[in-house]
């Protein structure tokens, strides 16, 4: 089992950082994924993946954090994640995208630039893109419509829409990836997105420390509970929890370019 998507450097896990991998490591799961969310955290999680193969990076600007940057630094920070990014380490460019409620912090028009700048520096270094999309799917799909697409992929992250959304963007060659919410009692558009879904585009996460899945619903998610979201997921697509997990590891790892040891090493 692959966390794609766990924001490890999160200060909520300040206390117990080091307790919450061993009992991911320990709840059966081969691979972490961190997706930094802003220009302060790149070097300190490029150091990460050094110290254990398991635990990987990308690095890109969350639309959320924009409004705590300049704009007219925008240029100079995508200047640097072209630098780091061209010395290795990173397996992803992100987390990136559109945010609806950032709005009157961050203008669509500065995070469309800001991401039309992630998609660029996705082609030219030959990485997946970890896509954040939340009440601008409109707005998502018209630049999609236009712009050059990576050709390592995007990973739809934490995905909510409903499936008439998720057949555009599995035309386009998007994978996705699922929650806690696929586990709460009320889901319903992300279950039924879930059964269009290709197979080998599918793959899971916990986005701790938030979305915790049930039983936790409400408390810090943390990695050790994507089980928990892998069976949710299973029990909608009516197949074994083992099986769906074996699945989604091999998609992460075909999708980040076999960056994660593979479970037999």
């Amino acid at each position: 089992m692959i966390d794609t998507h766990c924001h490890l450097d999160a200060s909520r896990f300040d206390p117990d950082r080091d307790s919450v991998v061993t009992r991911a490591w320990a709840a059966g799961l081969h691979g972490i994924l961190i997706p930094a969310v802003g220009p302060e955290t790149w070097e300190p999680l490029l150091e990460l993946p050094r110290q254990d193969a398991r635990i990987q990076v990308g690095l890109g600007i969350h639309p959320q954090f924009l409004p705590d940057l300049r704009p007219e630094d925008d240029g100079e920070h995508l200047e640097r994640l072209d630098a780091l990014l061209a010395k290795g380490g990173a397996v992803a460019v992100g987390e990136c995208g559109l945010d609806g409620p950032t709005l009157p912090g961050a203008s669509l028009e500065r995070q469309l630039a800001v991401l039309r700048g992630h998609l660029a520096l996705a082609r030219k270094h030959g990485l997946p893109v970890l896509m954040h999309c939340h009440r601008l799917h409109p707005a998502m799909m018209e630049l999609l419509k236009t712009e050059a697409w990576p050709e390592a992929g995007i990973l739809m992250h934490s995905y909510s829409g409903g499936a008439e959304l998720a057949r555009f963007y599995i035309q386009k060659g998007c994978y996705f990836s699922f929650a806690g919410p696929v586990t709460w009692a009320e889901a319903r558009k992300p279950l039924d997105a879930l059964r269009v879904i290709p197979a080998d585009r599918l793959v899971a996460e916990t986005d701790s420390p938030d979305q915790a899945p049930t039983p936790f619903r409400g408390q810090r998610s943390e990695p050790g509970y994507l089980p928990h979201i892998l069976a949710g997921m299973a029990q909608v697509l009516g197949e074994p929890v083992e099986a769906l997990a074996q699945r989604t590891t091999e998609n992460a790892r075909r999708l980040f370019r076999e960056a994660f040891p593979s479970p037999s090493r």
